[in-house]
């Protein structure tokens, strides 16, 4: 950039800078339109240098800006979950401050009642009695004996989804029921209210709402599966509300219980017998009903408690209060009372069923690991839904490895990456079979599906390797080299019973049948092309050094006998052809039993037996068309390298890596034998 560039940069950057006097200054100084354009285009190629800049460092910086976004969406995750806790918390503890202040107000009303029982009864229903003829349509609510008018005021109610203002309502807390009226627009006399709703003081719980500005003062009603809110005028009328709505419940599941334990027969009653011939007998108890005592007051409020135990997420203490109701009604006859008081609670147990559902989706967090599912899944097995919770908890878990193999980042070097994809996946699966196995300890019916799920998570692994390794055409030896570590991590998961290599290497069987046929066609065209150009002359290696690293190589191949093919100096008495073929078919012959599977067998066999035939004919098409004397004896040397030192070593080192010999092997090196030097014949293979 020009030095008149560089100034207006820096002019423009300035904290001063203030664009108005600016131009001001600036249309006094220019001479014309010349210089205004000019100008113009000054700040436009510097808007367009900086628009570039910008966009290659964006460019550049790309994958951070992915990886912090996705940070931070984990962390806002976190957080959120976190709040949520935080809330729960806060709840409980005003729930058990609540608690304890609602205790001392039982002992005072209890006082006041056992002082003025009558007197206050009957002041309370002409009260009830003056304000329901001001509700339009609750004539009929005073029909019920007894009842009587506890608290009453104004409500707003909201919307329970969007949280938006419903209606204005008056609620009328009566001592066995609570009523809500809408506030009527036209009034008609004394008619104020209409009626809305009557509910039963044992048909919905309520709960708290947490303060959220500017919704504040609220509280919440329960009557399964709905729910409504109301708000208070403010924090003190709530509290009042709150108070007295528990007080209400906790004296009629008092007064029910006393007044069931009251109802006592004064004398026994004589059964009547029937003379009917016809009247069928009755087997059943008349006190079959009676005998079943459900005037307990934790079975009063068994409904009430698991509905908050659900809405605070209590699961723990929901399952146990479910497994007390049963262990009591288990030696008891089933009686009408009975049977309603089970569909109460069956309808909690699907409710609490669904909400440990939800926990185990796998649009919940997955970063926990298989531990975080442990506590809904024990849940669900104490419930009967073990099935369930099998499928759900493999269902997360899936989902859990399938998004750390996603966000697993593609390095350049493939084996690197192998390394992370196996540690990944090799973990997760331990730590899943380690997790069901304790959690599911008990249900052995379920370890078939978890290795059915095996195999399906071992099937997504393959498909991630394989796409890496085999469809990127990457080398044998890497090839070799990734499939040697896949193994090694699947034998980790036999500390735990589960072996999966069969599974492994039947899915990996196709890929790399493919890459061994690649490799040898590679290996063969590479063959005829030095056939080709074989002159048939002595390596000259020119340096000792040289000479030493082929020396080396061979030993390696397993050629001990190589060093009777070296000549005086830094010569070898074998063609570059045959000691080129032989290092490729060695290393063709390592890679391939490192990759080798049973059902491979046949496939690496033949491919050992074309490469060699390559370097076989190319031979004894040489020696019968060659007529130098000199020449024919160096083509007979390399044959017989190959005859009596590579082949052997091939049918050795593949009978050591495969565990049995190979008869085709031997057949191709019995039909290959060589015919010593002859300077008449023209055929040196039989």
């Amino acid at each position: 950039m020009s030095e008149t560039g560089n100034r207006l940069r820096k002019l423009l950057e300035s904290p001063n800078f203030d664009p108005q006097n600016y131009v001001k200054q600036l249309s006094q100084q220019s001479d014309g339109d010349r210089d205004l354009q000019e100008h113009r285009q000054k700040i436009q190629n510097l808007a367009d240098e900086t628009a570039q800049n910008l966009k290659k460092n964006v460019y550049k910086n790309y994958r951070q800006f992915i990886e912090t976004a996705k940070e931070i969406s984990y962390l806002e995750s976190e957080m959120y979950q976190l709040s949520h806790i935080l809330t729960e918390q806060k709840s409980i503890m005003e729930s058990i401050t609540q608690a304890l202040l609602s205790t001392d107000k039982d002992e005072t009303s209890k006082e006041m009642q056992a002082a003025f029982p009558k007197e206050t009864e009957e002041v309370k229903q002409r009260t009830l009695t003056s304000l329901l003829e001001k509700v339009e349509g609750g004539k009929n609510i005073m029909d019920t004996p007894g009842r009587h008018l506890v608290y009453n005021g104004d409500l707003v109610e909201f919307d329970v989804d969007n949280m938006s203002q419903i209606q204005k309502v008056h609620a009328f807390l009566m001592n066995d029921c609570l009523l809500i009226s809408t506030w009527l627009p036209n009034r008609r006399g004394a008619v104020k209210y209409k009626y809305n709703a009557l509910y039963d003081l044992e048909s919905f719980a309520v709960v708290n709402v947490k303060d959220n500005p500017p919704m504040k003062d609220m509280f919440k009603i329960l009557m399964f599966p709905d729910s409504r809110i109301f708000q208070a005028e403010n924090s003190k009328i709530k509290k009042e509300w709150l108070e007295i709505l528990d007080e209400t419940k906790k004296n009629k599941v008092s007064k029910d219980k006393h007044k069931k334990e009251e109802e006592v027969p004064a004398s026994p009653v004589r059964a009547e017998v029937s003379t009917n011939p016809f009247d069928v007998e009755d087997d059943r108890p008349a006190d079959a009903e009676e005998s079943v005592d459900l005037g307990l007051e934790w079975i009063q409020e068994l409904p009430e408690d698991l509905d908050v135990c659900i809405a605070q997420r209590d699961f723990e203490g929901a399952v146990d209060l479910l497994d007390k109701l049963n262990e009591y009604l288990k030696d008891q006859p089933v009686t009408p009372r009975v049977k309603e008081l089970r569909v109460k609670v069956d309808e909690r147990v699907r409710q609490l069923t669904e909400v440990l559902v939800f926990e185990l989706s796998p649009d919940r967090s997955l970063r926990g690991g298989p531990k975080a599912t442990r506590r809904a899944v024990s849940q669900l097995i104490r419930l009967g839904q073990s099935t369930k919770a099998c499928e759900l908890f493999l269902k997360n878990r899936a989902a859990a490895v399938q998004t750390a193999i996603r966000q697993l980042r593609i390095e350049g070097a493939t084996l690197l990456y192998i390394h992370k994809l196996c540690n990944i996946f090799f973990t997760s699966l331990l730590e899943t079979a380690k997790e069901f196995e304790m959690d599911f300890a008990g249900n052995t019916g379920c370890y078939s599906a978890f290795v059915v799920w095996s195999r399906t998570a071992m099937r997504m692994f393959v498909d991630a390797f394989s796409k890496q390794v085999f469809d990127s055409k990457e080398s044998l030896s890497t090839a070799a080299e990734c499939v040697k570590v896949a193994k090694e991590h699947c034998q980790q998961l036999t500390e735990i019973g589960l072996d999966l290599t069969f599974t492994l290497q039947s899915l990996l069987v196709k890929d790399i049948k493919a890459a061994l046929l690649s490799y040898k066609d590679i290996i063969m065209e590479a063959t005829k092309h030095r056939n080709s150009e074989e002159m048939w002359r002595r390596m000259n290696l020119m340096t000792p050094e040289a000479l030493a690293k082929l020396k080396d190589e061979m030993r390696t191949c397993g050629m001990g006998s190589f060093e009777q093919y070296m000549g005086e100096d830094c010569w070898v008495n074998l063609s570059y052809t045959i000691v080129a073929f032989t290092k490729q078919m060695m290393s063709f012959l390592e890679e391939g039993l490192k990759l080798y599977f049973p059902e491979l067998h046949m496939v690496f066999l033949e491919s050992l037996r074309e490469i060699i035939l390559v370097a076989v004919q190319h031979v004894d098409y040489s020696l019968r068309c060659e007529q130098e004397p000199e020449k024919k004896a160096f083509i007979v040397q390399n044959a017989t390298f190959l005859h009596d030192t590579v082949l052997p070593v091939v049918e050795r080192r593949f009978e050591e890596g495969v565990g049995k010999p190979a008869k085709q092997l031997q057949d191709l090196r019995k039909s290959t034998r060589p015919v010593r030097i002859n300077p008449e014949s023209t055929t040196s293979l039989v």
